[in-house]
């Protein structure tokens, strides 16, 4: 079903797969072009049907932030046309998305319906006057006919997410009183003027697609039945697609983060499309084939988006065509490498696939001079490294002291919401399986084979920290690694030590789409679910819980906390554990925190005893490259992990 082709009123999409807009930080300045070229490049190649670009302000005053890019001069023109005929050449159509930020724009010239300041933004934006108003439906247009003439396909208006033009739609930020405010008719009157305008200006092949927000998620946004009028006002005006957006940015509700289930907003889409008779596009938390085609086949919706799973995998449709669906790259939905990375003003990239956006930066040419490598630890650096050195033509040993791979993948996927590291873990394996990696379980190293092998990478990986303070009455300390295992007993009254353990306790795995809109009070009563113990965390170091988690997924973890009545206690020292409890001292006071089970999150220390004295061996040193957690323990993650397996990879 996925590979069907689309039939459009004047046009046709070779597949039912859209790669959906996402900015990447390549947008910016002339100096990115090849880059963003070889981006979408590498994504037409791969067999996406329709790609839709990062967001490009029709005017200067919508731009997202000053250094954010616009499309409304020739120039623009020119600088697109290499991207446009690189997607064209592979078969591929790409539309630009046109996104006016309104008062999300950070910076102090932006303009909205109406004089509210976003609660996400510092900047008061100023209400738009009616020659305002007239002049940006003549920006979108210009910036349509110029898209043209670069030679996109198409355009996608961005009217969803609390952008400008979702901005006019919402009564919580249109208080208007003139012909753009009040009444639905009025408040809608923008997105209306804008289609037609685009349409005025454009061939009849040219698609307009429209991101209409069919889920606001924040109070006084447009009901559904106000989103089904405008959906059909829409489509008279002249739209050809309509892609689905869930959720403004200052919602207080998970939309994309892994603990959001696998298509929970399908629904959303399939009531749009029951009442307009263009294709419209599923969105959000769709990750693999077969839910894409279940999604189609159940006629939900016409055409599937996705943008991060084809940063982890750009050959993910091809794959799926050719039956090798095992050996697509699945994303994790952790946003670490894309979201938080734009948040900090870098170039979007991918945990699973650190090549992501760095196409003409981390290349992976084959070797000239074949070597035989020997990669020491199973975890996700020493999977990546094994399978980065072999894509390059090495031939590759990799060694495990346990029965299986994995490391701290095996048990990141057991923490609730962290589910889909799975994936990776599965297509690591079939990707050693097909390049013929030697892989040896149960296999410690040794000094002598030091002798076997040109090169040695170690990623032994890490283990937990243990706590430095007195436990007395036979209390004993748990290990997060061995609770998340399942290896012990966890009482009623629980005691976390370290910001790291924020919400593994507190959530529930695997939640179904009914209990997590239940939890996020979506259309339902919100309905916290009931957790077997009561839990207080410390931590240290002052300051709020999950500070250096990321933008996008942090603030969720520290509601669920709040959901769950997690009691967190901030700056305290850890004194003894006693039968009474855990005593720990805040500001030279002293108390004492009754608990049945105390569990250490309190950060892990690298597992270099099997190479640490020979770095200091001339002998031996030069052949020796340490990785992930064995190099650094500190703040850990698969992210860095990978990406020094792909840089080890790439010097070897």
């Amino acid at each position: 079903m996925l590979e069907q082709e689309l039939k459009l009123k004047n046009n046709s999409l070779r597949n039912r797969l859209v790669m959906g807009s996402m900015h990447t930080g390549l947008e910016e300045g002339l100096w990115n072009v090849k880059r963003l070229k070889a981006f979408y490049e590498a994504r037409a190649k791969g067999g996406v049907g329709l790609i839709i670009t990062g967001g490009f302000s029709p005017n200067l005053v919508g731009k997202l932030t000053p250094i954010s890019s616009s499309f409304n001069t020739f120039l623009d023109v020119l600088k697109h046309r290499p991207v446009t005929k690189a997607v064209h050449e592979h078969g591929g159509k790409i539309c630009l998305q046109l996104l006016h930020a309104g008062r999300y724009a950070y910076h102090p010239f932006n303009q909205a319906p109406s004089a509210i300041k976003a609660p996400i933004n510092p900047y008061k934006p100023k209400e738009m006057s009616l020659s305002n108003i007239k002049s940006t439906i003549k920006s979108f247009a210009k910036s349509a006919r110029l898209a043209e003439r670069a030679g996109y396909d198409g355009v996608e208006i961005m009217g969803s997410e609390g952008y400008l033009i979702n901005e006019f739609m919402a009564p919580r930020t249109n208080k208007r009183t003139d012909e753009y405010g009040g009444s639905n008719e009025n408040r809608m009157r923008l997105a209306k003027e804008i289609v037609e305008a685009v349409r005025r200006e454009v061939s009849d092949k040219f698609i307009i697609v429209f991101r209409i927000s069919v889920m606001d998620l924040v109070e006084d946004g447009s009901t559904q039945e106000e989103v089904i009028e405008q959906a059909k006002v829409l489509e008279q005006a002249g739209v050809d697609i309509f892609n689905t957006g869930i959720g403004w940015h200052e919602a207080r509700v998970p939309t994309i983060a892994s603990m959001v289930p696998q298509g929970a907003f399908v629904e959303a889409t399939e009531l749009l499309k029951q009442h307009v008779s263009v294709p419209c596009v599923a969105v959000n938390r769709i990750n693999t084939p077969e839910l894409a085609n279940s999604i189609l086949n159940n006629n939900s919706a016409d055409l599937i988006s996705m943008a991060r799973p084809l940063l982890a995998d750009p050959d993910f449709f091809n794959k799926y065509v050719e039956n090798k669906s095992d050996n697509i790259n699945v994303c994790i939905a952790c946003n670490q490498g894309c979201l938080d990375n734009v948040f900090k003003g870098k170039r979007a990239t991918c945990l699973v696939n650190p090549r992501a956006g760095f196409e003409l930066d981390y290349s992976l040419e084959p070797t000239t001079n074949p070597k035989n490598v020997l990669v020491v630890g199973g975890g996700p650096a020493g999977m990546a490294a094994s399978c980065y050195l072999a894509e390059k033509g090495h031939k590759v040993t990799l060694i495990e002291r346990s029965k299986g791979l994995g490391g701290q993948f095996n048990l990141a996927m057991r923490v609730p919401g962290k589910e889909d590291f799975n994936y990776t873990l599965d297509y690591f394996k079939s990707e050693l399986a097909k390049l013929n990696v030697d892989v040896q379980l149960q296999t410690s190293f040794e000094n002598s084979m030091f002798e076997q092998y040109d090169n040695v990478v170690f990623a032994t990986g890490v283990r937990p920290r243990e706590a430095s303070f007195e436990l007395k009455d036979g209390r004993t300390l748990l290990a997060y690694d061995e609770v998340i295992r399942g290896e012990v007993e966890i009482g009623k009254d629980v005691v976390i030590l370290g910001a790291g353990g924020i919400g593994f306790l507190a959530e529930k795995a695997n939640k179904s789409v009914d209990e997590f809109k239940q939890q996020w009070a979506i259309n339902v009563e919100h309905t916290p679910h009931e957790i077997p113990h009561n839990i207080t965390m410390l931590k240290r170091s002052p300051g709020r819980f999950g500070s250096d988690l990321g933008k996008t997924t942090g603030w969720i973890h520290r509601a669920v906390a709040k959901q769950q009545n997690v009691k967190q206690i901030s700056g305290c020292n850890y004194i003894e554990l006693n039968k009474d409890g855990l005593v720990i001292e805040i500001d030279g006071e002293k108390q004492t925190i009754p608990c049945d089970s105390v569990i250490t999150c309190i950060g892990q220390v690298s597992n270099t005893d099997s190479f640490n004295e020979e770095l200091e061996n001339d002998k031996y040193a030069s052949k020796i490259e340490v990785i992930g957690g064995a190099k650094l323990a500190s703040a850990i993650d698969a992210k860095r992990a990978i990406f020094e397996a792909l840089q080890v990879a790439r010097k070897i």
